[in-house]
């Protein structure tokens, strides 16, 4: 119960001892310009009174406790976890909005079904950190890395077609991905790229050279994955980014396959990423002090209202 349980300023507490010697050495005597009427309504038998006794020294101890300022610690610990950083950069822009890509349910948009594809890949990658890239015209970055799997899935919820506009700007998204990672202490950081189109030139900011030398300077490995039929993406750029980056490239017709391509990565190699310690921290010291100055201002009340000694 006590547990963690300790006073900021434990010297504060020999303030107490002042007090039990001013007590039994000196006879204390309050200035008449405090209470000037006081005097005048003392009786003999409040210097007996045990409520008066009670009060005052409630409130010296109280307040000293408070001054002492009682707090308790209690500490938390990440448990390590065998696991990857992960940036899922997703394909955003309008040419996602084409159906019958999800044999299941023709009605379907392709980045619906890409969504509660990956919503699965999230869920299965309990031991990861993983954040949310997305791109069309632009990029940005929809949700950080993080270790919370809930938060990932209900960010991916409300992404929609052209969130980020109706082009692709996909060596932006990549070179996104890659600084997300850029404070990774993670051995392994992986980004897995799913576009379903060509990269737009005039949506374009960061040259694709320097965006994969960027990605070979943190250690990012890249899969890419192609979404749609033959020539609805560019193949040969895809191939290159993951060549280059020491990872693997694939093609996915349809849902059925693209499933099959995050099953796949599913089974990469873990890699060890690094516990965190917290301490709660809470501070109990208002206690002390409200009921110090409770009794404080009941014995001041007492003492005007009838007389002290």
């Amino acid at each position: 119960m006590f547990e963690g349980f300790y006073f900021e300023h434990p010297k504060f507490f020999f303030v107490l001892f002042f007090f039990i010697a001013c007590a039994s050495l000196c006879r204390m005597k309050l200035p008449s310009f405090y209470f000037p009427h006081s005097q005048s309504f003392a009786k003999e038998t409040l210097s007996k009174s045990k409520l008066l006794f009670i009060l005052k020294w409630l409130s010296i101890v109280m307040l000293i406790f408070a001054f002492m300022s009682p707090v308790k610690d209690t500490p938390y610990e990440m448990a390590p976890k065998e696991g990857y950083d992960i940036a899922l950069i997703l394909d955003s822009s309008d040419s996602m909005s084409k159906k019958g890509f999800d044999r299941a349910d023709m009605d379907a948009t392709k980045f619906d079904a890409v969504k509660n594809i990956v919503n699965d890949f999230i869920e299965k990658r309990e031991d990861d950190n993983i954040g949310l890239v997305v791109f069309g015209a632009y990029s940005f970055i929809a949700s950080p890395l993080t270790y919370d799997k809930n938060i990932v899935q209900k960010v991916l919820d409300e992404l929609y077609i052209s969130i980020a506009g109706q082009y692709t700007a996909l060596y932006d998204s990549l070179a996104q991905g890659v600084d997300l990672l850029k404070k990774s202490k993670a051995k392994t950081k992986i980004a897995i790229l799913l576009t379903d189109g060509y990269n737009t030139p005039e949506a374009t900011k960061i040259p694709l050279h320097v965006a994969l030398e960027m990605a070979k300077k943190e250690k990012v490995k890249v899969y890419t994955i192609g979404v749609g039929d033959e020539g609805d993406f560019d193949k040969t750029l895809l191939e290159d980014i993951a060549k280059t980056t020491g990872a693997k490239s694939y093609g996915a017709s349809d849902a059925s396959e693209l499933q099959l391509i995050y099953n796949d990565i599913d089974k990469l190699e873990k890699s060890q990423i690094k516990s965190q310690n917290f301490t709660d921290v809470k501070y109990f010291y208002f206690y002390p002090l409200f009921f110090g100055v409770l009794s404080l201002m009941a014995y001041v009340f007492l003492i005007n209202k009838r007389g002290y000694e």
